[in-house]
């Protein structure tokens, strides 16, 4: 599949050194096999896995079994199941994840590659260019739910693992993890983790489930921010009355909800909530137009936040209503409102635990509920933030493959996003380098409509991981 925009060209980056013959082939391989891969893409796209409660589980366990297939056919692993764990203390499990392992051989490290076959749901189809579940190519792009978040991921392990396969008899440890309910909260992993730790423990985890800086430039995720998630109620009243009848009087719930909204920020749209914390990160600069160009911000639109851009989504929290309970226009009456729910997201910057954030956060609830309001919480999502210790030999190694398969020195970037997760992997993997790489760009529009995976950009972080497994198999454990 060569394009303009899927040149198999390599050139090295600045300073790199010439590539030993090995390498050379791994990434021949790669570039060989990259139209099977996006075929296999294509394939899994195809597969609406959604692991909301409300879509069929059928279409999960679809997937499962296709990822399933995909890990077999390498030829590499020794054992491919598919794997469900508990949901925390409950009867209930989770959705199907597919576990594959391969043991090291001759004292070689192992490595753990995770990613999800899990999607998002599709939201309005009107809204969508192409039908989000039949993949379609467009200039050098492929179109699809989960083309790039994160079956693009799944497909960039496989791929490696396959040219890999085709050079070399690997005998680094290599295990894979692809995970089926990422986007529903990840409600069995911690479990998931325990009941699987033995072939789940490695030297280096690869999570890929992040974005680059451009389709031109890696990036090594090297912060992430936590988040903590949850419904909140706000009531007055017992009942709804007549608003000719006590507006003016009584308070209803949709007053009190918008005074409490609006005490979350400064004015020049800051968070305001005393005890979330800032992270002290050196960040590259970015201009203004590239932000306002990338999140489509309309004219005469400012920009929130102070200091250096980046350092408002990379180290500084954030306060966002996601969602609100109330009658629609549609169904609005003169009516005053007894009650209001409303879901709050805020991301808080690395070095600040989800508890603590929950708790600053619950007294700011509590003492800006204006007219004595009664306030509830339900559906609590708490995620830790993460900050890399980038020194280690994987980080290094990593770096170097990503400079030798895109030839651009990679940067090392923070993620305004969470990935609460990565907690549970460091909580139960301590002794373990955690690696943060991923498939998207800025333009992939993961989780909206008209998401779409810049198929040189899977190329290259195929390659990339590819030569990362080539010389961790160099190393002894």
């Amino acid at each position: 599949m060569t394009t303009p925009e899927t040149s198999t060209a390599r050139p090295l980056a600045d300073g790199a050194a010439a590539l030993s013959e090995r390498d050379r082939a791994v990434l021949a391989a790669v570039d060989a096999g990259f139209d099977r891969a996006v075929e296999d893409l294509k394939a899994l796209v195809r597969i609406p896995s959604v692991s909301w409660d409300a879509y069929d589980p059928a279409h999960v366990q679809a997937s499962a079994e296709a990822v399933q297939r995909l890990a077999e056919g390498t030829g590499v692993f020794e054992r491919v199941t598919i794997e469900r764990a508990p949901i925390g203390d409950t009867d209930a499990l989770g959705q199907p994840a597919v576990l594959a392992v391969r043991a090291p051989k001759a004292g070689k490290p192992s490595i753990l590659l995770y990613a999800h076959h899990d999607v998002q749901p599709w939201g309005d189809e009107a809204l969508w260019r192409t039908p989000p579940f039949e993949p379609t190519e467009v200039d050098g792009r492929l179109f699809g739910r989960g083309a790039s978040d994160d079956k693009a991921g799944v497909i960039a392990h496989i791929a490696a693992v396959r040219a890999l396969a085709e050079v070399v008899d690997p005998e680094l440890g290599i295990a894979l993890f692809i995970e089926g309910e990422e986007e529903h909260g990840s409600r069995s992993f911690q479990r998931f983790l325990e009941l699987h730790a033995d072939t789940l423990r490695a030297d280096v985890i690869v999570v890929a489930d992040s974005d680059n800086w451009s389709v031109d430039t890696p990036s090594l995720t090297v912060a992430l921010r936590g988040n903590v998630a949850f419904n909140v109620r706000v009531s007055t009243l017992g009942h709804a009355s007549h608003s000719g009848m006590v507006g003016g009087l009584v308070p209803d719930a949709m007053l009190a909800f918008a005074r409490l909204a609006a005490s979350f920020w400064h004015e020049d749209g800051s968070v305001a909530v005393e005890g979330l914390t800032e992270a002290e990160l050196d960040v590259p600069e970015q201009t203004e137009a590239h932000v306002r160009e990338e999140a489509a911000v309309l004219d005469g639109v400012e920009l929130i936040g102070s200091g250096p851009l980046l350092s408002r989504v990379w180290a500084k929290p954030s306060v966002t209503l996601t969602g609100i309970d109330a009658p629609s226009v549609a169904d609005a009456s003169n009516t005053i409102l007894p009650t209001v729910r409303f879901r709050i997201s805020t991301r808080i910057a690395p070095g600040q635990s989800a508890e603590d954030a929950f708790a600053a956060l619950d007294r700011h609830i509590r003492a800006h509920a204006p007219f004595g309001a009664h306030v509830e919480y339900d559906s609590i999502d708490l995620g830790d933030p993460f900050l890399v210790d980038a020194s280690g030999w994987g980080a290094t190694e990593a770096k170097r493959a990503m400079a030798d398969a895109w030839g651009a020195e990679p940067v090392e970037a923070g993620i305004g996003g969470s990935i609460p997760f990565i907690a549970d992997l460091v909580a139960q993997f301590p002794e373990s380098q955690i690696l943060v790489t991923g498939v998207e760009d800025p333009a992939t529009m993961a989780h909206s409509p008209n998401e779409s995976q810049h198929l040189d950009v899977l190329r290259r972080a195929i390659g990339a991981e590819a030569l990362l497994l080539a010389r961790a198999g160099d190393r002894s454990a």
